[in-house]
Parts: C-alpha cells; structure tokens; sequence
C-alpha cells in the first residue's frame, strides 16, 4: 500500500527495486531487496541509470497518474505530490515503491523542499484546474512552476522534466488566429503562462528536458510518436499514455534529451524509431 506523508515530515527513503524480464512470460517482475537504502540503489533498476527517486507533481492528474503509472512500471521509485492525498490513494497504484506526498505548487517553493528531499528528479504535470479565478493558469502553469524549480534548487534536486504544450511560442511562430492557440488562452492565457515558465526553467541552469505535446487525447495509442524541435508543430494530437511514455524516456537518456525542449504527436503513416534516437536528433539552442 502506498505510503503518505506530509512535506513537513521526515520522509523515509524508497527501497530499491530489481527489475527482471521472465523468458517464459515476457513481463516484468519486479524484487525487493530485504534491507538496503536508495543511496546504495543506484543501479538496482538497470534502464533507470543514476535516477532512482523521482517526485512527480500534479501525479493525479490524467497525464500525471500515467507518468506515475509508468515510472513504476520502469522500477522506479517514485514520490507522488499531490494537494489531495485521499484521491492520491484512491486513484494511484498501490505499490510499495510509491509515497504520496501532500504537496501544493501554489503555496511557494518553501513549503515544496521537504517533499523533494532525498529525490533525484522531478516530472512536473501540473495543470490548472478551470474555476472561476482568472488567474488560475498564472498560479499553476507559471508561478507554480518557478515554485517547483527553486525547491529543487534548495533541495539539491537537478534534473527537470516540465509537460508543456505546443504552441506557447505561437504569438512567435505566426500562428496567432490559430484556432487552438486562441481557444486555450481564453482560459486565463494559460500558453503565455506555460511560456513564461519554460523561459524561467532555461534561464535558472537546472538540467531540463521539456516535453510539448500536442492536443491530448484519453484513447490508447495509436500511430508512432513524432518528436520534432521547438516552435515547429501547430497541430496534432498525442495519447496522454505516450506523453507519459516521452516524459519518463527523458531520464533514462539524459545525454540525448538533456538541455532541450522537443514538440511531440503521433502520425499514423510515421516510422517506429526509438525515442533516445529521436531526442538525439533534437539539437539544443
């Protein structure tokens, strides 16, 4: 069962985790090593590298819970920041390498450090939730974001994975009577908020990786992903599952995806390439 704690508490760290593939029934089965801390885990997931603990904000959220969903899946350890534990534990795997953690983005960097203690990354998927405060997306998408980075700054946390979207450069790109860039900033300029903090993540030296996907989708996959630079697609769709995919292929290939921002869909007719050969392809600015 997953844990809880709160960002004020000391929080134990996760157990390492074994990930072994069965001939007999190619799935993944994951071992717990009897007594061991993460500090001597560093390879106790082989594909997880130097990774091992990451801190997932807006974890149940569509897009977040999948992140978490496949981090785990990866032999992970994962933290899961949540402002609301109760739907955190009804929603969330039960898993013993999963803690959920009551963690606000809006409530300023101070209050995040304890949650990200003793974690070697974040995935950030937050998202504002519609209400009736015009300055909702202002709160999450962009403060709530420079929030999560300077925790990670005072936590010794450094390495980012952001989900943002495409088109938050369209004003640059031309596309300002894109219909889709005009819907989504009805609500509160929630592109130009996400813009501003993609500035402030690649002005404040965290290694980071950000991930822009295109028109999100609840349906199981289907075409091949396509992953192309920053402020090139203007269209296109993604399923929530192969963003989640996208984000967690960033840590386990850092030196490709490192220091980029890359724009992501699917295509029906676009080849199978692996996604570490396509971040490779991104060159960073």
């Amino acid at each position: 069962m997953a844990g809880v704690f709160h960002a004020t508490t000391a929080r134990p760290r996760l157990l390492p985790v074994l990930v072994c593939l069965s001939p007999a029934t190619r799935k993944l089965r994951l071992t717990f090593p009897a007594a061991t801390t993460m500090d001597g885990a560093s390879a106790s997931a082989p594909d997880a590298k130097k990774t091992t603990t990451v801190f997932v904000a807006g974890s149940t959220g569509k897009t977040g819970k999948r992140v978490v969903e496949k981090l785990l899946e990866r032999g992970f350890g994962v933290v899961a920041g949540t402002t609301d534990v109760g739907r955190a534990r009804g929603s969330l795997p039960q898993d013993p390498n999963l803690q959920l953690v009551r963690a606000d983005v809006t409530e300023g960097a101070e209050k995040l450090v304890e949650a990200l203690r003793g974690v070697d990354a974040v995935i950030c998927a937050t998202g504002f939730r519609r209400s009736f405060d015009p300055f909702a997306p202002w709160k999450v998408d962009n403060l709530g974001t420079v929030s999560l980075v300077e925790a990670c700054r005072k936590a010794g946390v450094t390495r980012f994975i952001l989900v943002s979207s495409i088109l938050v450069n369209g004003a640059a790109m031309g596309q300002l009577l894109n219909p889709a860039y005009i819907v989504l900033n009805l609500f509160g300029l929630v592109l130009v908020a996400k813009l501003q903090a993609e500035k402030y993540i690649r002005g404040s030296g965290i290694n980071y990786t950000i991930v822009r996907p295109g028109g999100l989708t609840e349906q199981p996959p289907t075409g091949s992903i396509v992953i192309e630079p920053e402020d090139t697609l203007y269209e296109g769709s993604i399923s929530r599952d192969q963003v989640a995919e996208v984000a967690v292929e960033a840590l386990l290939c850092p030196e490709e995806s490192s220091y980029k921002v890359v724009e992501i869909v699917t295509r029906a007719d676009a080849p199978n390439r692996p996604l570490k050969d396509m971040f490779a392809s991104i060159k960073q600015k």
